[in-house]
């Protein structure tokens, strides 16, 4: 965003050199005050323009079709790579990381945690896939293809989401920062404060990184906002609300699952213990 500069003319005495000292002491204060009154209506303005620029787009999805999920799937991570979808699921005893047929929803593949681990991001990095823990500090790597565990990697706090732009990994803790982290060795790079209309933006969860954008849906909503990766701050949010029927929604928990499909442009979006998957886009 380019900030809306402010400009104003410097007061200039334009009376003849005969002109009364009176005069002058009188008309000078006069202009002076004139000038500072339009540099302070100037001023005004241009916060005015400053925070309706900042202001976030609303958007909402619209759906292309929907798509069969497993209900039982406590969804806390989504990625697409070359076509194949992967899923990250939750729950102490239920976690895993799964390999499904997006069209019918079917478990291909599957490597379950260990029942002291819960499941959480995922995100896929060249060949492997790295998943989150919520409070063990562990995030644990498989083989892309095998879904074979590789290593473990540590971290301190909590690990909610994880995406990978390709040059740098982001986690999310449910907090309004994400934390930036080498691809390779994990580690910590620098933390990214994330504001909505100038507001931090905290309950961040599950993300995707597509397009140059951080997309993260916002826990406990219908919210998925998109954010720009270098000032943190959200350029749009997205409505997802109504993608259940009232008796689906009865039997689901929140909206949690994003995954972008750069063959289409289109993203997958689903949630935990919901029985669909929808492919959708963000529209006005």
């Amino acid at each position: 965003m380019s900030p809306i500069g402010r400009h104003g003319s410097p007061a200039r005495d334009a009376g003849p050199a005969a002109a009364s000292p009176v005069v002058l002491r009188l008309a000078l204060p006069a202009v002076l005050l004139a000038a500072l009154l339009a540099a302070a209506g100037s001023a005004a303005c241009a916060g005015s323009g400053a925070a309706v620029a900042e202001r976030a787009a609303r958007l909402r999805v619209e759906v292309q079709r929907g798509l069969p999920h497993d209900p039982r799937a406590f969804t806390q991570g989504l990625v697409l790579v070359n076509g194949e979808l992967y899923e990250s699921v939750g729950r102490y005893g239920r976690s895993a990381v799964r390999r499904l047929d997006r069209e019918t929803g079917e478990v291909l593949a599957e490597t379950a945690l260990p029942p002291e681990l819960f499941g959480e991001g995922l995100a896929a990095v060249g060949e492997r896939l790295i998943q989150l823990t919520w409070r063990e500090g562990v995030a644990i790597v498989y083989d892309r293809r095998t879904l074979a565990e590789e290593g473990r990697l540590r971290y301190d706090g909590e690990g909610w989401g994880l995406c990978d732009d390709g040059r740098r990994l982001y986690q999310s803790d449910g907090s309004a920062n994400l934390t930036v982290r080498h691809r390779e060795s994990f580690a910590e790079l620098e933390r990214l404060a994330v504001t909505l209309d100038g507001r931090p933006l905290d309950r961040l969860n599950e993300l995707e990184c597509a397009e140059g954008w951080i997309y993260a849906n916002v826990f406990g909503s219908d919210q998925i906002v998109r954010i720009d990766p270098l000032s943190g701050r959200v350029a749009a949010v997205i409505d997802a609300s109504g993608l259940l029927t009232p008796r689906q929604r009865r039997a689901a928990d929140v909206l949690n699952g994003i995954a972008f499909d750069p063959a289409s442009g289109r993203f997958l979006v689903t949630g935990k213990l919901w029985p669909r998957m929808f492919e959708v886009e963000f529209v006005e």
